[in-house]
């Protein structure tokens, strides 16, 4: 098992230089196109889940942080405070998006109609992480996370916990997670919010939504405001971490005055329920390089289709079956330069899951010989046809080469 800093080098995915600073990362043109993929995948999943995207930004106020708690609770994690003259506001980066969440639901008044209220968003937040425990992409200092934050009544949360942990498990299977253990991370030892009887129930909640299936309770693992349920990976080295989470709070809408009128015109506190369905795209790419050693699945592998004309006389039969593969969506590279041998070596180093190869035969009659990631070679066959097939495995997000009826 190679690490995923190694193989994130290798296959060009992302960068680091001493310029941009220690737990920045540059994400180059191939892992760029690869996260995309997956964030667009999850913004049509919660779309289709009945969720609300927002853009929200990575700056507020001081005043914003101490009313989350976050300066009270997370200080030591975040950066400090910058003002840019003595009249101006000052200005931090935040740790996390909930406290801009919670101004999203008091935008405007709110009644029971509108819960549950399912706010979404790929937003960056920032952690001031010591140097000494930065590396790759496991642990940096810029984080994009999947978040989402959901708003309801207290009689809706069971509901909502289960169904944020069924697209859990959809969008583990589409990216091919393979979960090593689910937690429930209760309050322990330390400084949290909130009373004891809403920690109880809180974690009640939790329980009922885990019945019937395996998990263990970790004391301590709790954030500062409530109770979570994590999703356990294991990497590489064989380090255990988080990612995802589903977590209670019931004192952020205390602390932004959160409310909602219920049918009888009476004021009451929604709940909060904090949840990401894969982290971080930083976290979620680390293990994601590592468990599919580079070779991702074809619908976010960085380049679908690589097109390879044996000679100069197949450049406009090879340009076309390209133009081809675009329109429908695919990802898609020619390259002409070099031997055939070479090209092909090239694309298997990248772990490109398709290379099209185009001779004169294939260029007098329309058709493309098919060499799939894993060796198979395929019969030649039209052009369109090839682009149909490949297009089939990729809207069907699978993680084999070939569509089921044709294995």
């Amino acid at each position: 098992m190679i690490d995923h800093r190694r193989l994130g080098r290798e296959l060009e995915l992302f960068a680091t230089d001493p310029l941009a600073g220690a737990g920045l990362p540059i994400w180059l043109p191939a892992g760029a196109a690869a996260r995309h993929a997956i964030e667009e995948y999850l913004r049509d999943l919660e779309r289709r889940a009945g969720y609300q995207h927002v853009h929200t930004p990575p700056l507020g106020r001081r005043e914003l942080f101490e009313t989350s708690g976050h300066l009270g609770y997370f200080a030591a994690e975040m950066f400090p405070a910058m003002r840019l003259g003595e009249s101006d506001d000052e200005l931090m980066l935040r740790p996390a998006l909930c406290p801009h969440h919670a101004l999203v639901y008091r935008a405007r008044g709110r009644s029971y109609r509108d819960l549950p209220l399912r706010v979404a968003e790929i937003g960056g937040m920032y952690r001031a992480e010591r140097s000494g425990v930065l590396g790759g992409l496991s642990r940096v200092r810029a984080i994009t996370l999947n978040d989402a934050h959901n708003f309801c009544a207290l009689e809706q949360v069971g509901q909502e916990v289960s169904e944020i942990l069924r697209l859990i498990r959809a969008a583990h299977d589409a990216l091919g997670v393979r979960p090593a253990g689910v937690r429930l991370s209760r309050r322990g030892p330390g400084e949290y919010v909130g009373d004891d009887a809403d920690w109880a129930w809180a974690e009640e909640l939790l329980r009922a939504a885990l019945d019937g299936e395996a998990y263990t309770e970790a004391p301590g693992e709790a954030a500062f405001y409530g109770p979570k349920i994590d999703i356990q990976v294991v990497d590489a080295a064989g380090r255990e971490s988080t990612i995802s989470t589903v977590q209670l709070d019931f004192d952020k809408p205390e602390r932004f005055d959160l409310s909602y009128t219920d049918p009888y015109g009476a004021r009451r506190r929604p709940v909060m329920v904090h949840r990401s369905l894969v982290g971080s795209m930083e976290r979620l790419f680390a293990y994601l390089i590592e468990v599919h050693q580079g070779a991702f699945p074809p619908w976010y592998a960085p380049v679908q289709l690589v097109v390879l004309p044996v000679g100069g006389d197949q450049a406009g039969a090879a340009t076309e079956l390209a133009g081809l593969a675009e329109a429908a969506g695919l990802r898609v590279e020619v390259q002409v330069s070099g031997s055939l041998g070479a090209r092909i070596r090239d694309a298997a180093h990248r772990r490109a899951p398709y290379v099209g190869v185009v001779g004169p035969r294939e260029a007098a009659d329309g058709s493309v010989s098919l060499r799939l990631r894993d060796g198979r070679g395929l019969e030649p066959m039209p052009v369109p046809a090839a682009v149909a097939l490949i297009a089939e495995v990729v809207a069907g997000r699978g993680h084999h080469l070939r569509p089921p009826s044709r294995r």
